[in-house]
């Protein structure tokens, strides 16, 4: 008998604020200003490592990183994403390999400022790096990128929806354990589960292959 929300057999419930929105990447494209600041949010840590990777002292990497950025708002309405090299990293990974070399062109004298070592970085970048189709959502080579994109749909989900989730996803924990520890169904944890990445594949359509 379903109870007070609806639910049978102690499913986790429904919110009403889980959406069926349109994917982030065609929100940024529609100038939305919460989906761009999203899109920021994911992807900035990856720039700036890649950015701190590429030889830049801090300072410099964030004011790159705003550059990339800066180039990403110019160009998303024409991005596409077609094609294996044309996924959205391999695109913020070319931006970025390109900025970076802007930067190190824009010291001009490049010996006047770190002589032969800011030469070998700028020669480092002579071709782009190849983008990284890696990733999970228990151990991510991108620091934290799955972690952080759960975090953009956690907000739209009931804690024991989010909890069945994460316990089998991340934690590892298997659905029968899931379900005992939280007292539903191993049914409910199935679907919590499908929930979750459903909205998460969603989020990031056009943006990153599915997790």
């Amino acid at each position: 008998m379903p109870g007070p929300s609806g639910n049978h057999d102690g499913a986790p419930p429904r919110t009403a604020a889980e959406p069926t929105s349109t994917s982030l990447v065609e929100r940024v494209r529609l100038r939305d200003a919460a989906a761009w600041q999203r899109l920021v949010d994911l992807y900035g840590p990856t720039v700036y490592g890649w950015c701190r990777g590429g030889g830049l002292l801090a300072h410099d990497a964030a004011d790159v990183v705003q550059d990339v950025f800066a180039a990403v708002a110019g160009g998303i309405v024409g991005f596409r994403g077609e094609g294996p090299c044309g996924s959205f990293r391999a695109w913020l990974r070319t931006i970025t390999h390109n900025k970076l070399a802007d930067f190190y062109r824009r010291q001009g004298e490049i010996r006047a400022r770190g002589g032969s070592t800011a030469y070998g970085n700028l020669m480092q970048l002579a071709e782009p790096w190849e983008a990284s189709q890696s990733g999970s959502l228990v151990a991510d080579a991108d620091d934290g990128f799955w972690r952080r994109a759960l975090n953009l749909v956690r907000t739209e989900f009931e804690e024991r929806t989010w909890q069945a989730f994460w316990r089998v996803t991340v934690d590892g924990q298997t659905t029968a354990e899931v379900a005992a520890a939280l007292g539903i169904s191993t049914d409910s944890v199935y679907q919590a589960k499908s929930r979750v990445l459903r909205r998460l594949r969603q989020e990031l359509a056009g943006l990153e292959p599915p997790p």
